[in-house]
């Protein structure tokens, strides 16, 4: 299939994209016409994602096996992505690591930086990474914040530490580079994916508390809930927002 929808002919780097909610937001990008680069610390879950988007949205996919917290494995994203698609339009900063589930009592200094590593750094890295070519392009940036660290939720301090910094450091990014036309919005998911399903057998308890503060009673689809917001955020549609937190968490307060 051809796509010429909304985001055809642009390039996207969404990193952790291989699986999860990271290939649901690349198949909602797919289904829109963008060329992805698609990241992660596994081959053959790139391939495998790079295989499926190709064959099934005929678009372009570039894999580059990469951690996030390191700066040069960023700068090399950002250089591959140009030598292969010569354009930079959108950074979805969705990948992350933590230990979920552990008390901020337990939690290691290894722990902690886990978590600040795989999440806040790696966005900062990408962010300085991509901006140059984003000014190009007039591009956007969808970093991916949480409701561990919107609402606070028991076990998740260094996950949540993390989330609160993207958020802090995305408001700064979109005050600096909106005159440059750069947007920076923030996205904090909840989706049903094969993590949170281990999560859910894992804790059933706090799952069952969180699913009950749902007004919806469901979790979100990385696809057609997730990926169609970071979709709209990048397109021309949102053209006139920036520096904001979409929370798709199902609303706010409890269900009745």
């Amino acid at each position: 299939m051809d796509c010429k929808g909304k985001m055809h002919n642009k390039t996207v780097i969404i990193t952790g994209g291989g699986k999860g909610i990271g290939f649901g937001v690349a198949t909602a990008f797919a289904k829109e016409g963008a060329n992805l680069v698609l990241t992660g610390r596994t081959p053959s879950t790139l391939e495998k994602a790079k295989d499926s988007l190709e064959k099934d949205y005929g678009i372009k996919v570039l894999t580059v096996v990469a951690d996030g917290g390191d700066e040069a494995s960023a700068q090399l994203v950002a250089e591959k992505a140009m030598e292969a698609f010569g354009r930079i339009d959108t950074l979805v900063n969705n990948a992350q690591n933590s230990k979920s589930g552990v008390l901020l009592v337990d939690h290691t200094k290894e722990d902690f930086d886990q978590a600040i590593y795989s999440g806040l750094y790696a966005t900062f890295f990408y962010m300085k990474a991509c901006y140059p070519y984003l000014k190009e392009s007039k591009g956007s940036v969808v970093n991916f914040a949480s409701g561990a660290g919107i609402v606070g939720k028991v076990g998740q301090s260094s996950y949540a530490a993390a989330k609160e910094g993207i958020r802090g450091l995305s408001r700064v990014a979109a005050a600096e580079w909106g005159p440059d036309g750069v947007r920076v919005n923030i996205v904090a998911p909840l989706a049903m994916t094969k993590s949170l399903e281990q999560w859910r057998e894992a804790y059933p308890a706090l799952y069952e508390k969180t699913i009950s503060d749902i007004p919806l009673g469901r979790f979100g689809d990385p696809e057609t809930d997730i990926g169609r917001v970071c979709v709209f955020l990048a397109s021309e549609d949102a053209a006139y927002i920036t520096g904001e937190t979409i929370s798709l968490q199902g609303g706010s307060g409890r269900r009745p």
